[in-house]
């Protein structure tokens, strides 16, 4: 009995260990999790296979065609003709002419010769294959970017429920202290209360910060690609890492994935001008045709008398008044070629404002920590000494209160200093082009 009961213990453990299990993950390992995983990869992924099938549709057009037709007719009323009576001596005769039943199967091959459009459909093929590249690298770019951001906004909200935690066991030592004294009459009551909505302050804090954590968390599996109900632990924690300072390098636009995507694009829409261009040209082809003919006034009859025939041939087509379609054709890709070059222009200014603004963003971020770091060092030294002075009955509750409030607030302070440090630096890599050097360099 007891070995059964063992038995059902250790496959209730085996059924259930997989849910207890936790995914330990580093930032580069989120990022790469985020790259495998993420749908919109998976998007890219197939918007390149549809530009490869798109480059043998277009080379499909310069090469042989070859198609099969068949017809079987019912002549219920032969068509009439009239034969002149010169012809035998007499009056004009009217006839019919054919056999009730017909059948017709044929088999007809075509090569084009020369089409021009269809040979610049092809030469657009490699930067369709490209513009198909970037942007899947720039899916990767933007999956770096959110993985990062999301990883950075857990451990700060982690690091204020350390914080929000800390504070509530001080605020309780320092209650239950002020409940001895209230008991023997050293302090008014309204003191303790001050002290006990502090307590609940931070109680309320905490509660949001323990909800903030578990969105931020739902978030960075979210930008992951990971199933929410999957337990993950992150294991390299960038806050208590050395810190360091760095200075954003020169801004090149070429580096840009959006910049090379608008340049491939301008390719194409000069291709397309160029594609509408080449529809004045005359286009050539050759051609073989072979089929077999059957006649006979009934069906059965019919299928067993057959006849062959035979052509091959050139076609010339050359294009002479379409009412100014093709005209308007060029003129509106002409159009958009010069809206998208106007367009790059915007662009580049754009490009090079986000990289100020964040360049800006850095150095107002740096300010903030040294100066939010010296304040954390004072405001302690400020809380210890005012604590050790309470102790002594030299200053009030009130001050000791105070301390702790600005201490409190100095460290939450540098806590957000250093989240929008990480984020002034994310955002520098994002304006330069380089998500993926700093993927790559991440340990």
């Amino acid at each position: 009995m007891k070995s059964k009961w063992i038995i059902a213990m250790l496959a209730f453990v085996a059924t259930a260990g997989p849910s207890w299990a936790q995914t330990r993950l580093s930032l580069k390992d989120c990022i790469a999790y985020g790259i495998k995983n993420n749908g919109n990869v998976k998007i890219a992924q197939y918007k390149e296979s549809i530009a490869m099938q798109q480059g043998r549709e277009a080379l499909a057009g310069y090469l042989p065609q070859v198609a099969g037709s068949g017809a079987l007719d019912d002549n219920i009323k032969l068509q009439s003709t009239v034969l002149p009576g010169a012809l035998f001596g007499g009056e004009d005769r009217r006839v019919a002419l054919g056999t009730k039943y017909s059948t017709n199967v044929s088999a007809q091959a075509d090569q084009v010769i020369f089409d021009q459009a269809l040979l610049v459909g092809i030469k657009a093929n490699k930067p369709n294959l490209e513009n198909a590249a970037l942007n899947a690298q720039k899916t990767k770019e933007t999956i770096i970017f959110n993985v990062t951001d999301a990883y950075y906004q857990v451990f700060v909200t982690q690091a204020q429920i350390d914080l929000l935690r800390d504070n509530l066991e001080k605020t309780q030592q320092i209650l239950g202290t002020l409940k001895l004294q209230l008991d023997n009459g050293v302090i008014k009551k309204v003191d303790f209360d001050r002290t006990q909505v502090s307590l609940n302050n931070i109680k309320s804090q905490l509660t949001l910060a323990e909800s903030n954590l578990i969105l931020a968390q739902n978030q960075l599996k979210f930008q992951m690609g990971m199933p929410l109900a999957e337990q993950l632990e992150l294991t390299d924690n960038p806050l208590s890492q050395p810190f360091k300072l760095v200075e954003p390098e020169k801004l090149d636009v070429a580096n840009l994935t959006d910049f090379k995507i608008q340049n491939v694009n301008m390719q194409l829409q000069s291709l397309e001008k160029e594609r509408i261009k080449a529809g004045y040209l005359p286009k050539l082809s050759v051609y073989g045709r072979y089929g077999m003919q059957s006649l006979g006034q009934n069906l059965g009859e019919s299928w067993g008398n057959w006849f062959s025939f035979g052509a091959i041939g050139v076609k010339l087509s050359i294009p002479i008044f379409d009412s100014f379609r093709r005209d308007a054709q060029y003129k509106q890709a002409d159009l958009n070629l010069l809206t998208q070059n106007e367009q790059l222009k915007l662009n580049v200014q754009n490009y090079e404002l986000q990289n100020h603004n964040a360049t800006t963003q850095l150095q107002k971020a740096k300010l903030n920590l040294g100066n939010d770091e010296s304040n954390v060092t004072l405001a302690k030294e400020v809380y210890d000494v005012t604590t050790l002075q309470y102790r002594e009955g030299t200053v009030t509750l009130s001050d000791l209160l105070n301390a702790e409030t600005s201490y409190k607030e100095a460290q939450s302070n540098y806590i957000n200093s250093m989240l929008s440090y990480y984020q002034a630096k994310l955002g520098i890599e994002q304006s330069q082009g380089s998500l993926n050097d700093f993927y790559t360099a991440l340990p």
